[in-house]
């Protein structure tokens, strides 16, 4: 059966693609720009979703986009077009807990769940913890001023490496027994923004100290920092709701799915940092 990966040319499209050919599939890449894709991509735009691309596709790998404010709407799209298409099942990038995550971030990926469950094609539901990425994106100036802001107290991040969350996405897409199925996924070991500092301290050999905000503050530093006011601030909700356990989660789903231990938080700083 032929796997699609929509956003193929985005960061965890494009682990999923590699993911996907290491478990001896031929995945269709999907993109805006197909020819940024690679080989064999087909144009495909989530505002504009043509089912004549998703022509012989049986399994869609919906990576949910990044429009905020947009992303239910783009997804629905999506989900009528591969019903229109004749895709048998869509595996869905979702977010960690659904519907009773307390995050801003989750209204859309609550309302595209519902929507998947309501189309009737089968349905695979990847509820996403955070990526460690997020975290590690910014490391140089963290480390130039030896400071790492946040709004996430004591709380913890049950995060795993974009890596991981790709190989879940093929495990499920390639793997009989994943229909109908909601998985929740997180890292094997969590942190807290002070572990976070710690490690990142200990591996750049500077300084370097956990300054928890606030949520108001931290997103007026977020906007500080060049982020538009309406981002800056659900992200610090997010910051703000991890301190009461909104990305804590210790099924380890994740590395049973994957069949392996989760990237360990030092692996992805030492990545970042290089």
């Amino acid at each position: 059966m032929t796997i699609a990966v929509t956003a193929a040319t985005g960061q965890l499209g494009r682990l999923a693609i590699d993911a996907l050919k290491a478990r001896g599939a031929a995945p269709v890449p999907l993109a805006r720009s197909p020819e940024k894709a690679g080989p064999g991509a087909r144009a495909f735009d989530y505002d504009r979703p043509d089912p004549a691309a998703l022509s012989g596709i049986g399994t869609l790998v919906l990576i949910s986009g990044n429009e905020i404010g947009r992303r239910f709407p783009q997804h629905k799209a999506v989900i009528d077009a591969a019903k229109a298409a004749g895709v048998k099942r869509i595996v869905y990038t979702s977010i960690l807990k659904g519907e009773t995550s307390p995050m801003k971030l989750a209204a859309e990926h609550v309302a595209t769940e519902a929507a998947l469950k309501e189309s009737g094609l089968e349905y695979t539901i990847l509820r996403n913890g955070w990526y460690t990425e997020n975290l590690t994106a910014a490391l140089a100036p963290a480390i130039e001023h030896g400071a790492i802001l946040g709004a996430s107290g004591e709380g913890l991040y049950a995060a795993a490496a974009r890596k991981d969350y790709a190989e879940a996405i093929a495990a499920t897409a390639t793997q009989p027994g994943h229909a109908n199925k909601v998985y929740e996924l997180a890292g094997d070991t969590a942190f807290t923004g002070a572990d976070l500092a710690a490690e990142v301290a200990k591996q750049s050999g500077r300084p370097v100290a956990w300054v928890n905000l606030p949520e108001a503050d931290y997103a007026k530093a977020l906007e500080g920092f060049g982020l538009p006011a309406a981002f800056a601030a659900i992200l610090a909700d997010s910051d703000a709701q991890t301190a009461k356990g909104a990305l804590f989660d210790d099924s380890r789903t994740l590395s049973r799915l994957i069949g392996r231990p989760t990237t360990p938080l030092a692996a992805t700083v030492a990545a970042a940092l290089a």
